[in-house]
């Protein structure tokens, strides 16, 4: 949907494959972006927002070309943030997925950089879809939780550990504190409207950088509740976002792993049918 924001200037480095852009509210973080062919710069355009998280890795140049044909032919234009490791602590490296961190809320960072390129490229959006792959996935579904009027689509691929509907348990683990901690209640018929696609590899199966323990960075009662491996979790997530009414499918890849690629494939796959 295109908007009357100013005009900025672009040029090669806004369009296509963008160089790597610092975020002006808070050049701790960046982004890179892609306009598909179809985008004319100063016209008017209809392109629907596909936001990329990327994993543990921070590989997100890497993972906005992969989608890249994905967009051409779908006529969207695509945004993969960038969250560093040791943005306040050197031996961080799980800041963005658990949302806040340290005083850093990272759904109002995702929020500022769209705010950014709709300024950048004339447009507004409402609503996006995301898809969000290992650590990213972690974000991404949490993000659904905390700002579910803001997706049409969302495709969560193999996070190590999940955060389901529940009243008992306290975040992350649960939601119980959640308007506490963010200010946001669950709201249940908002979380009814988007499409939420779950996929792992059904050989996903490696529990060593996902089992919590006591004295871990995000060891809480309970951690481990929704099972041991990627799979197990994912089925669990599942299972509760299904049992309030939620648009949710889940998807096993045969012989598949811990796979960007694989993952990627999946949720192009669904993605294609929300672009329709």
């Amino acid at each position: 949907m295109t908007t009357s924001s100013p005009s900025v200037k672009l040029t090669g480095y806004d369009l296509g494959k963008s160089a790597t852009f610092a975020l002006k509210s808070d050049q701790r973080f960046s982004y890179c972006t892609f306009t598909p062919a179809s985008y004319r710069p100063g016209q008017d355009n209809n392109h629907q927002l596909l936001v990329l998280i990327h994993g543990s890795d921070r590989s997100n140049q890497a993972l906005r070309d992969y989608f890249t044909d994905f967009a051409e032919q779908h006529n969207c234009i695509l945004l993969a943030p960038l969250f560093p490791c040791a943005i306040e602590d050197s031996d961080d490296r799980d800041n963005y997925k658990y949302i806040a961190y340290k005083g850093i809320r990272f759904d109002r960072i995702l929020m500022s950089m769209i705010d950014e390129i709709s300024t950048k490229y004339r447009m507004f959006w409402p609503k996006f879809s995301m898809f969000g792959f290992s650590g990213g996935a972690h974000f991404a579904h949490r993000f659904l939780l905390l700002h579910p009027h803001r997706l049409t689509a969302v495709s969560v691929a193999a996070p190590g550990s999940v955060t389901r509907i529940d009243d008992s348990r306290d975040w992350w683990v649960g939601t119980k504190n959640m308007e506490q901690l963010f200010g946001v209640k669950i709201d249940l018929n908002q979380l009814r409207k988007p499409q939420v696609h779950l996929c792992v590899g059904d050989q996903d199966l490696d529990t060593s950088a996902i089992s919590h323990k006591p004295g871990s960075p995000h060891w809480m009662e309970g951690a481990n509740n929704a099972g041991v491996t990627r799979v197990d979790r994912l089925h669990s997530l599942y299972r509760n976002f299904r049992g309030h009414g939620m648009k949710v499918s889940l998807e096993l890849a045969a012989g598949k792993n811990h796979d960007t690629d694989a993952m990627s494939d999946c949720a192009m796959r669904f993605l294609a049918e929300s672009f329709k």
